[in-house]
């Protein structure tokens, strides 16, 4: 496999636990800070290299330090890092995740240098000889761009997916209804969904994704776990309990382990399976890049935690 994840790059600061910030000048102590790349390609690279995936990261980010300790945080997971091109004049896009004692992530971020990658960034000639191109956030570089390259992917064979970044409350249809007759694969959340379709049940807003041009609809559902739509039906994957400490970049993680399966020739049942156990693994730890973990890892987990539901 041989996957360009192109888009959305982030740095990522975390802190846990965190349960209120302090007031004024306050102070509180934390268990524990860290900083790891995110985004819906940064944060995907990072699984694909761990399920070895031969992985090209492409987007825009700033020539500030911030921009350098991103590159230096993929390149240390094994991400090919030249495609990525670097703004003087924009920041690299950053949030700031106060993480609560249940997991979930409140978020402070800058848009930064994401939104100014366009098709004179984009490197055809390497991206035509690829297996598979993920494009996430395709709303920040408008519909039309998105269109564009996921267009040149598929007349040149390449496997095309795309995730969403903005919350479905921010999302319409118009926003990615040109891209999606040349998207294989869909994998947005369950709110990506019903937000961006404006359907207010979910297969129904999938099956809408399916009549404009969509392959495969995977959605993430949190806890609930999955649900995988095609022309042929709809397959709900349930989601593996584990002792979740943090769910920034589960989506990422689900991302890279479908795609990961498909790449392997499996059902986009079977894939969604190994996205989830990816998402769980992940889930365990502090930040997207948690987890020393391979293909065959995941793999057995899934299976373990499969023969003791």
């Amino acid at each position: 496999m041989k996957v360009f994840t192109m888009g959305v790059h982030v740095l990522d600061v975390l802190v846990r636990p965190v349960e209120a910030i302090p007031d004024g000048q306050g102070a509180t102590l934390v268990d524990d800070i860290r900083m790891t790349a995110a985004g819906t390609a940064g944060g995907t690279a990072l699984t694909l290299a761990k399920l070895g995936a031969e992985v090209r990261g492409a987007g825009a980010i700033g020539t500030d330090p911030t921009g350098d300790l991103l590159v230096q945080l993929l390149a240390r997971a094994g991400v090919d890092t030249e495609f990525l091109v670097r703004r003087a004049d924009t920041a690299t896009s950053a949030s700031v995740l106060p993480i609560r004692t249940n997991g979930d992530r409140p978020s402070l971020h800058l848009l930064g240098a994401n939104i100014t990658y366009g098709l004179d960034d984009v490197p055809w000639d390497a991206l035509a000889r690829a297996t598979h191109l993920h494009l996430g956030g395709p709303e920040l570089i408008g519909v039309d761009v998105a269109a564009r390259i996921l267009s040149y992917a598929k007349e040149h064979g390449v496997v095309t997916s795309v995730d969403l970044l903005a919350p479905g409350v921010l999302g319409s249809f118009e926003q990615i209804e040109a891209a999606l007759p040349h998207v294989d694969h869909f994998l947005p959340n369950e709110d990506q969904v019903l937000g961006f379709t404006g359907e207010a049940d979910l297969l129904t807003g999938a099956r809408k994704l399916l009549a404009a041009g969509v392959g495969v609809v995977a959605v993430t559902r949190g806890g609930d776990g999955a649900l995988v739509v095609t022309a042929d039906g709809a397959e709900p994957v349930p989601a593996f309990v584990v002792d979740v400490v943090d769910t920034t970049g589960c989506g990422d993680a689900f991302s890279a382990g479908y795609l990961r399966g498909v790449s392997l020739g499996r059902t986009p049942g079977d894939a969604a399976v190994l996205g989830s156990a990816a998402a769980a693994l992940v889930a365990q730890g502090l930040g997207s890049d948690h987890g020393d973990f391979d293909l065959a890892a995941a793999d057995a987990f899934a299976a373990t935690a499969r023969s003791h539901a």
